[in-house]
């Protein structure tokens, strides 16, 4: 299932609490690349953990704690010296999965049509 969100991704911790299912997951990736020059990189400055919302699961809420790395930039020629590792299925500093932002706005359109249909026939 994390393969499907990113191939490089390994799912490290599953817990089932209360009404959530919590997954820890990190990237095997060994180099990233710097998203300002594009120079490879294996220096790593820090980790932290990003705790990101995922589509629920069997009425369970889907927590993602994503370990991503702060990384080194060796260009001397790049602007910026450090860089965070980037996800394709989550926007920087979004605590919610692409997909779940798709399901809401899917969800969303949906209800607003309900509820215009509901008041074109109450008018008619």
């Amino acid at each position: 299932m994390i393969k499907l969100l990113d191939n490089s991704l390994e799912c490290i911790n599953c817990k089932i609490k209360n009404k959530q299912i919590i997954l820890a997951i990190q990237s095997v990736k060994e180099k990233l690349c710097c998203p300002y020059c594009g120079c490879p990189s294996a220096r790593v400055h820090s980790t932290y953990e990003r705790e990101i919302q995922d589509i629920p699961f069997q009425d369970k809420q889907t927590i993602l704690l994503l370990t991503t790395r702060k990384m080194f930039c060796d260009n001397p020629e790049c602007t910026f010296k450090t860089f965070s590792q980037r996800f394709d299925f989550v926007v920087p500093k979004e605590k919610k999965q692409v997909g779940l932002w798709k399901n809401i706005d899917y969800i969303y359109k949906i209800e607003f049509c309900q509820c215009v249909i509901f008041i074109e026939n109450r008018i008619c």
